[in-house]
């Protein structure tokens, strides 16, 4: 039987279970040109939260009633197309089905015998790549500076701060829990960590952490976390705002600091950015990454949810902070 999962209705607030729906669907029949494909991995991302509001942004809305889409591995279980067989595996956006059909357009051939199938959602797909680019393109790390990493045990964060770490870089993680910080320090080699529900003025903890003061600041979280970073950034800092997951389920804008002038008086370049502004140099990113994880100089950590009738679940508990490393729901 196939199965979709689609947006039932948009979320305010928070996203609840009702906000999905379950349909069960005919299996597809793949034409002339196409792929019949058997979803495997799916990606589970924050950003998906912005695409569930009705709103103009740099990619299209879901439409109510229509299926979720995100970035998946699957396998090929019938072709009509002339560049894949049976076997092989594609990774590329593709929608919340257990079946579906394509004509390989935008989708990509991966290996799983150079990699398992879940990392090429993760440290060798778009979260790689956004930790990557980021890092490097806006960050422009030099050996010897600070770099501070909010979300720091998440899919995006553990990668920036491991590649701080080949940089030559002092590396402080921004966490919610113990585990985590303990996690990022003996996992991914950060030199120090800082739970944020354990501290009465984060600003003051980066400050102990850093006192020479925050030359690089990657952001995952936004709010009072760039409040406090941007407190103790360098003259000619930078910082990457890569995502704001604590605003991504407010229905109001909070009001907070102004920054203005931090940027003027200390020459502080702040920047935003989509993996998608890099896309021309992809190759470069994951021939790279996939260098540094051969050498043992990257570590791919992973929470893998079982089940196709999980991955509204586990989009769920991204905001509740419960995966570690990039948070993965494998199809059986």
């Amino acid at each position: 039987m196939n199965q979709s999962i689609i947006l039932k209705q948009r979320p305010e607030g928070t996203p609840q279970s009702t906000d999905f729906k379950f349909e069960d669907i005919d299996q597809p029949t793949p034409k002339e040109g196409e792929v019949l494909l058997k979803t495997r991995f799916v990606s589970v991302d924050p950003y998906l939260r912005g695409r569930m509001r009705d709103e103009k942004s740099y990619i299209a809305p879901f439409e109510v009633g229509a299926p979720i889409e995100s970035a998946v591995v699957a396998e090929v279980v019938e072709s009509r197309h002339k560049n894949y067989k049976k076997g092989d595996h594609l990774t590329g956006m593709l929608a919340w089905k257990k079946y579906q059909t394509s004509d390989a357009n935008g989708l990509r051939l991966v290996d799983p015998d150079q990699a398992p199938l879940s990392a090429y959602l993760g440290i060798l797909g778009m979260t790689g790549l956004t930790a990557y680019f980021g890092l490097n393109k806006i960050g422009q790390p030099k050996e010897g500076e600070c770099l501070l990493v909010s979300g720091a045990a998440g899919a995006v964060g553990s990668v920036v701060g491991q590649i701080g770490k080949i940089k030559g870089m002092k590396v402080i993680g921004i966490a919610g829990s113990d585990e985590k910080i303990t996690l990022i320090q003996e996992k991914f080699g950060f030199d120090a960590g800082i739970n944020y529900n354990k501290t009465d003025s984060l600003s003051k903890a980066i400050k102990q952490s850093a006192p020479d003061g925050i030359d690089v600041y990657f952001d995952n979280v936004g709010s009072y976390t760039l409040d406090a970073a941007m407190n103790n950034i360098n003259q000619f800092g930078r910082v990457v705002n890569c995502g704001a997951i604590s605003l991504y389920n407010e229905t109001e804008v909070p009001k907070g600091p102004r920054l203005e002038t931090t940027l003027v008086k200390k020459s502080v370049k702040m920047q935003g950015f989509i993996v998608r502004n890099f896309e021309d140099d992809f190759p470069e990113g994951i021939q790279q990454l996939s260098k540094w994880m051969k050498e043992g100089k990257l570590t791919n950590e992973e929470t893998i949810v079982q089940g196709f009738d999980q991955i509204p679940q586990a989009f769920i508990d991204l905001f509740d902070g419960k995966n570690k490393g990039k948070m993965v729901v494998e199809v059986a």
